[in-house]
């Protein structure tokens, strides 16, 4: 015979109106009485039909997350999966589910979220980038339906989110470089309507200001995608200006093709730096230095982000978290061999 929710709360000896509670770790009850719960779910062995509670709660208990690819570039980008990875971790660990939806370019991420929120199939969304005046934002914002962001959207102050210091990160990378006799430092990035890619702009550019080296625009590529074929073309465009003795880039996957070129042309004194610290990158030849931004603690706290907000009545007080970045310098990141050259004469 099927273990009902009334067996358990006759087993523990309280209401079944408790057991719900202790299923949704309400945190109004006490410690004891949930042991005494858990261990009359474990005893009969119990398990909660997730469809029922929806119906009796009128939440579904399942999350939106939208993401800004189709499925064939989660392979290619290990971000994504790190992420969703981080996500389901917590999520699992509090009796929710995900579900997930492929957006192409910004009007079909804009029909996901409004069939997610207007058919009830989801009680919050998650956004994994945020843009500049991001209309995805401004609908779920004007419709008051729970949602996080992983990226620091335009006004922080008013949405949930998620983020590293992109900008301190960056900042770090260059002047890293410069101490490394590095002056033509050249950068590389895509997608720059997005905070993020803002955010690691800036930090480049002031990490020259802060060092007295003249910015200089022919040094820096904006391209539109996070892929090899991105890092191999600006490879051959930089090139052109033979000085350059340094290039950074916003992400691995372009650092990947920027090597890639370099190898093909025999050049072994152009140190590079990326961004993500995907698995690949120590296999890089030469491994290839990088910020390790820690995506699966983003994924992880933006899930726990949303559904505090949804099971606590009230303003959220803590709107936003930072996850720490940690650079890690391999191989990739040589001395300028000129200056090198030159302190030995």
């Amino acid at each position: 015979m099927k273990v009902t929710i009334k067996d358990v709360a006759r087993e523990a000896n309280v209401a079944t109106s408790t057991v719900s509670r202790v299923l949704s770790d309400n945190p109004r009850i006490s410690d004891e009485t949930k042991q005494r719960v858990k261990e009359a779910i474990k005893k009969l062995n119990y398990r909660p039909n997730p469809i029922a509670r929806s119906l009796a709660n009128n939440k579904t208990r399942i999350l939106g997350v939208v993401l800004p690819s189709d499925s064939d570039e989660l392979l290619t980008n290990p971000f994504f999966i790190n992420a969703m990875k981080g996500m389901s971790m917590y999520a699992q660990s509090k009796n929710y589910y995900i579900t997930y939806a492929f957006s192409k370019n910004e009007e079909t991420e804009a029909e996901n979220i409004k069939e997610m929120t207007n058919s009830n199939l989801v009680d919050g969304v998650i956004l994994i980038r945020v843009r500049e005046d991001d209309e995805s934002v401004r609908y779920l914002k004007d419709k008051n339906f729970p949602f996080v962001v992983i990226g620091r959207p335009e006004y922080p102050d008013k949405v949930l989110w998620v983020d590293n210091n992109n900008f301190q990160a960056m900042y770090k990378v260059v002047n890293k470089l410069i101490q490394k006799g590095h002056k033509k430092i050249a950068f590389v990035g895509a997608m720059k309507s997005l905070n993020m890619s803002k955010d690691r702009f800036k930090g480049y550019k002031k990490a020259l200001e802060m060092n007295n080296i003249k910015y200089d625009e022919s040094l820096v590529i904006h391209k539109d995608e996070f892929k090899e074929y991105v890092g191999e073309s600006s490879c051959n465009e930089l090139l052109n200006n033979k000085d350059i003795t340094a290039i950074v880039t916003t992400d691995d996957l372009i650092a990947f093709g920027l090597m890639k070129e370099l190898n093909s042309r025999n050049i072994k004194d152009i140190a590079v730096a990326g961004f993500n610290n995907t698995q690949l990158a120590e296999y890089q030849n030469p491994p290839l230095s990088s910020v390790d931004i820690n995506a699966d603690e983003l994924g992880y706290h933006a899930i726990k982000l949303l559904i505090e907000s949804l099971e606590e009545s009230g303003e959220k007080e803590n709107k936003h978290y930072i996850v720490n970045t940690e650079f890690i310098e391999r191989e990739s990141l040589i001395e300028n061999k000129k200056i090198r050259n030159l302190k030995i004469k």
